[in-house]
Parts: C-alpha cells; sequence; structure tokens
C-alpha cells in the first residue's frame, strides 16, 4: 500500500473583513484567520479559523507558533490528527482559543481530502439532502423595532418560513412588545425563534420566558450563562419552551454534559468554534444518540454544507448581509446558494472557501 499522505506544511494569514450592518457599536467586522495546507502528495487545502471581534491575533499566533510546528510530518487525515494535537495544546485551554485556531487545520485538512477526491466536503462526508431550510437571523437587539420590523418583512419577503431575533432589553415588557410586533409581521405559522445571548440568570429567564410564551418562540437560545450547566437543568424544568445552546460550548465533552443532562433540545455547534469538521461530526453522533436535534450555528457557506449531511431535519441560519460571499471576501464564487428559504450547494470541489489577501478582502 502506497504511504499516508503526510502534513508537508501549514500557513496562515490574517484578514479583517468590514461587516455591512455591524453587529453592535464595536463590532464592524470580523476576524478570519485563513489557512493553507500542503501535503506530502502535492494535494492542497484552504480553511479558516473565525472570531467576530475578541481573539483574532491570539489564533494567528497559535496557528504559527504552536500548530504548525506540531502539525508539520503528521498523517494529513484530520479524523487521525485531531486528538494529538488538541492534546498538544490542552496546556493553553481544553476549548476556546485553542479550539478555534485548531480548526484553521482541520478544515483545510478535510478540504485536501475531498478536492483530492473530487468531491465537495458534503459529498465526501456523505449527502443526505440536496437542500435545508434556511431561516433569517440577525443581531438586532439595537434595531429600533422600526427597524427590526423591516428587517422581519425581508425576510418574509425573501421567503423565509422561519426568522430569529435577539432578546433582552432591559425592561421585560419592551422585548415582550418587539416579539408582538414580529408575530404579526410573521403571522401564526412561520417559526420564530430567540436569542438571549446569556444576557439573563435563572431568576430574570423565568420570568421572561413567562412573558414571552406569548410569542409561540420554537426556541429560547442561550437564556443563562454559556457554561451554567446547573441552571439550564432548573430552566428546563420551569419553561416549556425548548432550550437551545451550543454556540459557545468549545469542546465534544462539554456538549456531553449537556445533552446527557436532558436540560436542552437543539444543540448549536458552532463548526469553527469547536474545533472543526472532526469534532462537529463527533457532536452531532452524541446529540443523535440522545434523541437532539443539531442546528449548526451561524458561518452558513460551512455549516450550511455539514448540515445537507446531517440525520433529522437541520436548518441552517443566515444573518442578514453577513455571509463570506456578501462581503466580498472569497475567491470564488460562494460555495452555497440562499433563496426561497432554502440553502443549496453550487457545483465546488472541497470546501471551496478560499480568501481574499488581507489588501483585498473587502473589494
Amino acid at each position: 500500500m502506497p504511504e499516508a499522505p503526510a502534513i508537508r506544511s501549514l500557513r496562515a494569514r490574517l484578514a479583517r473583513i468590514p461587516l455591512t450592518r455591524p453587529w453592535a457599536a464595536d463590532v464592524t467586522s470580523v476576524g478570519v484567520i485563513a489557512t493553507h495546507v500542503m501535503r506530502t502528495d502535492g494535494a492542497e487545502g484552504w480553511g479558516f479559523s473565525w472570531t467576530p471581534q475578541i481573539g483574532a491575533e491570539a489564533v494567528l499566533a497559535l496557528l504559527e507558533h504552536d500548530i504548525a510546528s506540531a502539525a508539520v510530518g503528521r498523517e494529513a487525515d484530520p479524523r487521525q490528527t485531531w486528538d494529538g494535537l488538541w492534546t498538544h495544546l490542552h496546556e493553553a485551554g481544553s476549548g476556546g482559543i485553542t479550539t478555534i485556531a485548531l480548526a484553521g487545520l482541520d478544515l483545510a485538512l478535510w478540504d485536501a481530502e475531498a478536492r483530492a477526491a473530487g468531491r465537495s466536503v458534503a459529498d465526501h462526508i456523505g449527502r443526505r439532502r440536496d437542500a435545508v431550510p434556511a431561516y433569517g437571523s440577525g443581531v438586532n437587539l439595537h434595531y429600533s423595532l422600526d427597524e427590526l420590523v423591516a428587517q422581519v418583512q425581508r425576510w418574509v419577503a425573501a421567503g423565509f418560513e422561519a426568522i430569529k431575533v435577539k432578546v433582552g432589553k432591559p425592561d421585560i415588557a419592551e422585548d415582550a412588545d418587539r416579539l408582538a410586533a414580529v408575530r404579526e409581521v410573521l403571522g401564526p405559522d412561520r417559526a420564530l425563534m430567540i436569542d438571549a445571548n446569556q444576557r439573563w440568570d435563572l431568576a430574570r429567564a423565568t420570568a421572561a420566558m413567562e412573558r414571552l410564551a406569548a410569542a409561540g418562540p420554537a426556541w429560547i437560545e442561550e437564556p443563562l450563562r454559556a457554561d451554567d450547566l446547573a441552571g439550564h437543568v432548573e430552566l428546563s424544568r420551569r419553561i416549556a419552551t425548548p432550550i437551545a445552546v451550543g454556540e459557545n460550548l468549545h469542546t465534544v465533552h462539554r456538549f456531553e454534559e449537556f445533552l446527557a443532562s436532558g436540560a436542552i433540545r437543539i444543540a448549536q455547534p458552532n463548526v469553527v468554534r469547536v474545533g472543526g469538521i472532526t469534532p462537529f461530526l463527533r457532536i452531532v453522533e452524541r446529540a443523535q444518540a440522545h434523541g437532539v436535534q443539531v442546528h449548526p450555528h451561524l458561518l452558513p457557506e460551512l455549516s450550511g454544507q455539514l448540515a445537507l449531511t446531517l440525520p433529522g431535519s437541520p436548518l441552517a441560519e443566515d444573518v442578514e448581509d453577513a455571509g463570506f460571499g456578501d462581503l466580498g471576501a472569497l475567491v470564488d464564487e460562494s460555495p452555497v446558494r440562499i433563496a426561497d428559504g432554502a440553502l443549496t450547494e453550487v457545483p465546488h470541489v472541497g470546501l471551496g472557501l478560499r480568501f481574499r489577501h488581507h489588501a483585498d478582502a473587502a473589494s
């Protein structure tokens, strides 16, 4: 048998990509750490790490100084390589910056493997469907009521059958008024999801959901601090609305704790934050074993491709005007298309995600 290809080199560079619609006064861009892998058989792959505002330079440093040197010479199969490199980085933390950085290598290795086989990553993993429903999403807590209603109207006009908005105003009554206005635009049949982004404690979450349940939310996302497992267990006893978490859980082990607790009914791993496709697929397996649906978090050009391979009925999250293609960040055409409320693939090999250089990232 021919010798399995190994990793010859890993390179990384940071691009700061301006957002068309700022996510907050101090979140006007996202950091993408673009990665490039060469294998000993000549195959190459492109991946990335990502962080909206904090830590991009730290991620780049980990890739350049700690991951690249440890990766060279290892087997280029990401399934075989991931655990050893995670152990190598563990001294700097089991998850967070370390797993975000490790995703840059993992994604590039999956890209190289699929490209070498002449397939898209979805086909390489095992496609289950050709399209997946998408939902309109926005970082909109700072929007005025009129701006929020206008955004929801755009989503309805675009054919979305489900949308998600932020909650967590200082006055719960204001959240209730905003959701009532959103529900009026949506009508009774479209799904409404809400996201508190960890703004509440247990008492506040209980009181808020007693009030906001009138809008018929399909789920409440991150109602409590992300690592408050006991709080989520108790909140799940108090409210009927399904709880969704995962955006800020960074390891397979942390997901297993939440899944085993029975506190959550929707898991939302962010493919980059958990360390790439390799641990993402392990999280999916654990969620399936616990009867929990997976809806990948953000990054539809990446997570939407993976949603095409998932069991159950996954959704793809489409944050308005925040896709890499929409932001002019990609060398090639976006590997996915979102239209009429559904995400489909555009023909491509690998991940189809190569990023422009920093100087022209926003052109």
